[in-house]
């Protein structure tokens, strides 16, 4: 999105993806981050919390499929994205919420490890692998 503002959070997974499928099919995942606000005390040289903003985040297609398989509650992420503002009013209270359409979702390695696997696109061939062949053996004629 051209107009959009592009914006990178670091939270915690505050509910597993959920996933769902367009009408045609298309699969999106839903899901909500926690953002701490900390702040630094001078007076007491300690950090204290300053209160949550929380994020929904949609993703679509294989990050959504992605991001289903992978996340759980409570896993810290990076999430890179489109935010985008929705006022709401339900039974007379009123309040603004904050979405991102996420462009890219990663695992924070700031208290885990991860192990990476690659994702199998069976509808797109996996390129031949130049470096796969013993080049030293000169080729016969």
């Amino acid at each position: 999105m051209l107009n959009s503002t592009q914006i990178a959070i670091v939270g915690n997974v505050g509910n597993a993806p959920e996933l769902r499928f367009t009408p045609t099919g298309t699969p999106v995942a839903q899901f909500s981050v926690a953002v701490p606000q900390r702040k630094y005390n001078k007076e007491t040289r300690s950090w204290a919390d300053n209160g949550t903003t929380w994020y929904r985040v949609n993703a679509w297609r294989e990050l959504a499929e992605h991001a289903a398989e992978s996340l759980t509650t409570g896993a810290r992420v990076t999430v890179i994205g489109s935010l985008a503002s929705r006022d709401w009013e339900t039974e007379g209270k009123s309040g603004t919420s904050w979405e991102i359409t996420a462009d890219d979702i990663g695992a924070s390695l700031m208290f885990a490890t991860v192990a990476i696997t690659r994702a199998n696109r069976h509808s797109v061939p996996i390129p031949d692998d130049p470096w796969a062949t013993d080049q030293t053996t000169p080729a016969t004629e």
